[in-house]
């Protein structure tokens, strides 16, 4: 009874919808009580037919506990393969949301294999390489090579697994993938055109009907947009009459743009070249005026707009978010460096004796004391997670390394178990990577600390800003002579370095924030008690 009770609705449905039984037609019913779908008739031409529709229609004369949901598709005949495989933007570290592809390293038609770089990504951390999961064939090239700000998730290319599959997606624009049936989407020429053709043609009548009926409003803002103001004093309009000169061309730089004299005899005397408006400038201007904005850019110099990449986005956002977010507060401290530079001195000199061995530096001796200082005041090892807070076990220290890019912070893993060595050659190492552009995102994701050095500038004191989830970060200046007062009562000259702590409030106390300083200071001020 259900049976015969749903061919005549579908009968009914077939009837209605004017559907010939020469089209491919797939009849799918699914029930509210059992997830599995029943074909319950189906016309031989599939590949027939060119174009997909789908419409559903719900029933109301069946049974209550059995109240269909009919579905009636016709389906793509086109040549496109059966298995495809669209690969999307990957998120490639835990924070990521968007990227950018810098450059592809693969053409369409080209054969990879597992493990080969598909495209260079940009992230919000690094530039990172994207590698095929598996081995096939580039169908299609979806996104463009510069592209940015791609959500994660949005495909990139198609995958196929035969050759000859690949001149299917010539005209391929992206979609869900291979196996689903609502698949992707195709360019069809002629269809669109003809569309685009009868729009056009319809806006055109429209205009045309209503540009009889506004004519004189229309001619009367023509004038009044063509027709630029010139701010110009009365002195500078009879110098430019005097010297012939056509003051509309001068860029003013009095208030409000205003054309001065001196203005005009600068214009003059250097032949009618400094001091103009670009063509650019001056259609601005009319732009602002036609419609009624006040241009602020006279008060400014000349100027050039330079792009921001995805990496100084994410640190602008980041920055700012935790600047308004993070509650901090700052602690410094001078440290005494002779015990430092003195160690430091004899290391190297042993290390000079070895064969491409690198110098140890003093940010190394920086790292190694915030990691031992981290073990001892683990309150500062720590991240605040609205419930609770997350103290760590072992220090993760990033660096922060400048680079043309913007602002990189690499990761010096498990500082707190290596020696000064170890971190001078992991330092480096990351730097160098940070400064070619190819950090991985196990080298960016994660630490527990941030050390941000700017002695090399030659600046002696600055407060950084806390890096979340991190609940602190250290802000290092350069090495200065200062004259000190010895316990003896004597004076003599000394090496002094200014550290500040920046923490956040919500996880670090205040004395808190103060041991874990006066342990680094100690630390610094003695090396040898880091070795304990």
């Amino acid at each position: 009874m259900f049976f015969s009770s749903s061919r005549r609705q579908i009968a009914r449905i077939t009837a209605r919808r004017n559907l010939s039984s020469s089209l491919s037609t797939t009849i799918v019913l699914t029930t509210e009580t059992t997830t599995k779908s029943r074909i319950l008739s189906s016309f031989p031409s599939l590949l027939s037919f060119e174009k997909r529709m789908r419409f559903d229609v719900r029933s109301s004369s069946f049974h209550q506990n059995h109240r269909p949901n009919l579905c009636l598709r016709r389906q793509y005949s086109s040549d496109l393969p059966s298995s495809f495989q669209e690969i999307t933007m990957p998120a490639l570290s835990p924070t990521m949301t968007k990227g950018g592809v810098t450059s592809w390293l693969v053409s369409e038609g080209q054969k990879v294999s597992a493990g080969d770089v598909l495209a260079e990504i940009q992230t919000d951390k690094a530039t990172m390489e994207m590698e095929s999961m598996e081995d096939g064939f580039v169908a299609k090239i979806l996104i463009e090579a510069g592209r940015e700000d791609i959500d994660v998730g949005t495909p990139l290319l198609v995958m196929v697994e035969d050759e000859k599959d690949v001149a299917s997606f010539k005209e391929y624009v992206g979609g869900k993938g291979g196996g689903d049936d609502s698949g992707g989407s195709f360019n069809d020429s002629g269809s669109e055109a003809e569309e685009t053709r009868k729009e056009e043609e319809r806006v055109a009548a429209s205009a045309s009907a209503s540009t009889s009926s506004s004519s004189s409003s229309s001619s009367f803002a023509t004038r009044g947009a063509n027709e630029t103001r010139v701010f110009i004093s009365p002195l500078a309009r009879k110098t430019a009459l005097e010297k012939g000169v056509d003051y509309t061309k001068i860029r003013g730089r009095g208030p409000n743009g205003r054309v001065t004299n001196l203005d005009v005899l600068e214009y003059v005397a250097s032949g009618g070249v400094a001091n103009v408006k670009s063509s650019a400038q001056q259609q601005q201007q009319q732009q602002q005026q036609s419609a009624g904005e006040f241009d602020a850019s006279i008060y400014f110099p000349e100027y050039e707009e330079v792009p921001v990449s995805t990496i100084k986005k994410i640190t602008a956002k980041r920055l700012t978010e935790s600047k308004q977010t993070v509650p901090h507060f700052y602690l410094t401290v001078d440290v005494n460096m002779d015990a430092v530079n003195a160690t430091r001195a004899r290391m190297n000199a042993l290390l000079e004796k070895e064969k491409d061995a690198k110098k140890i530096s003093v940010n190394d001796f920086v790292v190694k004391a915030s990691a031992a200082a981290l073990r001892a005041v683990p309150e500062v090892n720590s991240s605040w997670m609205e419930t609770h807070v997350r103290r760590y076990k072992l220090a993760d220290v990033c660096v922060a390394v400048q680079t043309d890019k913007g602002l990189m912070v690499p990761v010096v893993r498990s500082a707190c178990c290596l020696g000064l060595r170890g971190i001078s050659s992991e330092v480096k190492s990351l730097a160098e990577k940070a400064k070619m552009g190819k950090l991985q995102g196990k080298d960016v994701s994660g630490g527990t600390f941030t050390v941000s050095n700017l002695g090399m500038f030659g600046i002696k004191h600055f407060a950084a800003i806390v890096n979340p989830p991190q609940a602190g970060i250290l802000a290092v200046g350069g090495t200065r002579k200062e004259i000190v007062k010895t316990k003896e009562g004597m004076y003599k000259e000394t090496n002094v370095m200014s550290a500040t702590l920046s923490c956040d409030h919500r996880a670090v106390d205040g004395a808190d924030g103060a041991k874990w300083l006066g342990a680094f200071k100690s630390y610094m001020e003695d090396p040898s008690t880091m070795l304990l």
